[in-house]
């Protein structure tokens, strides 16, 4: 009798464990699913409601009137560009620097870690940046979205926390066995590093991919710079002013109005799935890379 009351409460306690895991995971995916079904559901028909997760009126207006612009595959390139090399030295970088300053025998790394701390809270503006970057020649070229945003402190806190829980005995045996600063950095430190790597190498993506504000200071007038977030801001203000522009009209047989909710979701997928693609080859890592790379014993 005892044993079938624990049987039993076991088994009522697994229900509502994975009933309440079901729950979070369905308020989770709720929103996404909204979205990616208000993407291919009909702008009329969106006007009744817009609670659904499966489209009720399947179309594909809404990405038609986003393929209508030429400059997007362009400016997709573009974007696809700054976040690759942006993302590569950008960790190089913070990591580089983050290994000189976990360094014990640098005496000067509390001095330049302070420095870096309070870039975090003193900043110098907008304006002050825009003519320093200016003065320097970057805002005519592609690369006014790469080197200013080459080293972040907050990346280089992340990865000199997680460069100083490694034991520093690795390090003092390859000196013993001759190797160079640069060899250990390679060799010894950045391996054992993948996963605060992996981590803030999604940070840097993510944010190249979805800047836009840079394009929109530095690069407005220049299309072969303009990226794909620029752009899209430009089609989903062109639809909410309700212009020529905002009907897809090139396409035979369809007139339809496109509402500005409807392209926005449409956007906002066209947008996401980059980051959705790459996220589950450095799912593994990221996790690690939060917890041993923000904690200091």
């Amino acid at each position: 009798m005892h044993k079938r009351k624990m049987f039993r409460h076991f088994h009522i306690s697994d229900i509502f464990i994975y009933g309440f895991v079901l729950f979070i995971m369905l308020i989770t995916l709720y929103p996404f699913l909204n979205v990616v079904a208000l993407s291919f559901n009909d702008s009329t028909d969106s006007t009744r409601g817009v609670n659904m997760i499966w489209p009720r009126e399947w179309t594909l207006d809404n990405y038609r009137r986003l393929v209508q612009y030429e400059n997007l595959p362009h400016s997709a390139l573009i974007s696809l560009l700054r976040t690759v090399i942006g993302t590569v030295t950008g960790l190089f970088s913070a990591a580089i620097v983050a290994y000189t300053l976990s360094r014990k025998d640098y005496v000067f790394r509390r001095a330049i870690s302070f420095l870096f701390v309070a870039t975090m809270y003193i900043s110098g503006g907008i304006i002050p940046w825009y003519l320093l970057i200016v003065n320097i020649g970057l805002n005519t070229s592609f690369w006014v979205y790469i080197i200013p945003g080459l080293l972040s402190a907050w990346n280089i806190i992340i990865i000199r926390s997680f460069m100083d829980n490694l034991p520093y005995e690795l390090q003092e045996s390859a000196m013993i066995d001759g190797a160079g600063d640069f060899y250990i950095f390679w060799r010894v430190v950045l391996p054992l590093c993948m996963p605060v790597l992996a981590t803030v190498s999604l940070w840097i993506a993510v944010g190249q991919w979805n800047s836009w504000f840079d394009t929109f200071i530095f690069h407005s007038s220049r299309p072969q710079y303009s990226t794909l977030q620029f752009e899209l801001m430009k089609v989903l203000g062109s639809t909410s002013a309700g212009n020529q522009q905002g009907r897809i009209s090139n396409a035979p047989g369809l007139m339809r109005a496109v509402s500005p909710l409807s392209v926005r979701m449409a956007i906002t997928v066209v947008v996401t799935v980059p980051i959705l693609l790459v996220y589950p080859f450095i799912q593994r890592y990221f996790v690690t890379g939060m917890t041993l790379g923000a904690v200091k014993s």
